[in-house]
């Protein structure tokens, strides 16, 4: 469900666009960009805590990595204030430095906080729901 100011909802719909966007293009910074100074990431059950965290542990992963396809698709964005929760469904080609390609088919579970006047990741949690070439 979709609730909540439409402007809010565009712009945490922009954000997945820009977390997409870095993945494509291995670029960490614009990657970084969309986490809370404090943030959660959860991914697959390895947990870690605090932006620069997540975006060194980020770099790690996606150094074995030659390409990477990455979409995703808001399918619940509900805003409150300055905070929300949002799902977001993605899909992966990852081609690996070695070895065949990955397809994922990922759920993403997530809160989010508005800080100066921009929507922000406090919280992510990403399982995998299909996959296919492992």
């Amino acid at each position: 469900m979709f609730t909540g100011p439409l402007e809010d909802r565009v712009a945490i719909a922009e954000l997945n666009g820009v977390y997409a966007d870095g993945v494509v293009r291995f670029d960490a910074e614009t990657w970084g960009s969309v986490w809370a100074d404090d943030a959660d990431w959860d991914l697959m059950g390895h947990k870690t805590k605090g932006k620069d965290a997540i975006v060194g542990f980020w770099n790690g992963a996606m150094g074995g990595l030659e390409a990477v396809s990455f979409q995703c698709v808001p399918c619940m964005i509900a805003v409150t204030g300055n905070t929300a929760t949002s799902r977001v469904q993605t899909q992966e080609i990852l081609k690996p430095n070695e070895g065949p390609a990955r397809h994922v088919g990922g759920l993403y579970e997530d809160a989010l906080a508005k800080v100066d006047g921009r929507w922000v990741f406090t919280s992510r949690t990403f399982r995998i729901v299909a996959e296919f070439g492992a």
